[in-house]
């Protein structure tokens, strides 16, 4: 295993993650991924980013995991579905990288974001990464879709300082239209951290015409206001600037002809959830 990680064909550190990067990981033998996958002495990773201001309070480190069980239809990095396109990096290669944003991230009260694909795929190696955080004093996030927050314990709970969910949808129709999954593990994990009251943020994928009506809006920000630990809403408006990546990697993209939201829909729809009595950004 050793040789094959100091054989990386590509850097950790990225300048977005809009990189396409696929095969990274290719060689690496099915024996050591499911090893890999239970202990978490090992990730894969598609890279690491910094000086993000929309991946959690203040400026953040972000580590790019590999590997989602959605197909969202939206996705802007399909690259990231499979988890051998990551780099296969060791426990402390992470830690060692994360260390050195260690004192940047104190003095701008940023922190440091696990973001994906789906980081809970690779829950071990997440959690050990935080607890490498926490232990150099800087604030941990996730960006989820909490389809598999099951996986964590409520000690692991602990570990997370701020969870940002992505709920793709409300109605359980459209949420398995636009992910090919079921809403139900996602909801629940989403009431078991407001049981816990771990702080959260709600991500909205604002996308005209599946996303947009009012009757799903108007539920979603019902469902959020009644946890009581949504801090925040994200609102983010769908784009294009993952479409490259669909073309380059063969795969068939729906909506390759549909229009971002307009700046009236955005407001509508931030209305709707102000109504609830969220924070809408």
């Amino acid at each position: 295993m050793s040789n094959q990680i100091k054989e990386q064909p590509a850097s950790l550190e990225a300048a977005s993650p809009f990189e396409l990067r696929v095969e990274l990981g290719e060689a690496t033998p099915e024996s050591t991924v499911k090893s890999a996958l239970s202990t978490g002495d090992m990730g894969f990773l598609h890279s690491f980013t910094t000086g993000s201001c929309v991946d959690g309070p203040g400026v953040r480190v972000v580590a790019w995991t590999t590997g989602c069980h959605f197909r969202c239809l939206y996705c802007h990095n399909p690259d990231t579905w499979k988890m051998k396109n990551g780099m296969p990096v060791t426990i402390e290669q992470a830690r060692k990288e994360l260390s050195k944003y260690q004192h940047g991230l104190k003095v701008m009260k940023g922190g440091f974001t696990i973001s994906g694909g789906e980081p809970l795929l690779q829950d071990r190696f997440v959690i050990r990464l935080f607890d490498a955080a926490q232990e150099m004093g800087i604030h941990t996030a996730i960006d989820s879709n909490g389809y598999l927050g099951s996986r964590l314990s409520d000690e692991d709970l602990e570990k997370i300082d701020l969870y940002m969910m992505c709920i793709k949808a409300w109605d359980t129709k459209l949420h398995h239209h636009l992910t090919g999954m079921d809403s139900a593990p996602v909801l629940a994990f989403a009431k078991r951290l407001a049981a816990r009251k771990r702080p959260m943020w709600l991500r909205y994928v604002l996308v005209p015409g599946l996303t947009d009506s009012e009757e799903e809006v108007t539920n979603m920000a019902n469902f959020a206001a009644s946890l009581g630990n949504v801090e925040r809403v994200d609102l983010l408006p769908f784009h294009q600037m993952g479409e490259f990546k669909w073309k380059k990697l063969g795969l068939p993209y729906k909506l390759e002809k549909l229009e971002p939201p307009t700046e009236e829909i955005i407001e509508l729809t931030r209305s709707r959830f102000k109504t609830a009595g969220l924070l809408a950004i």
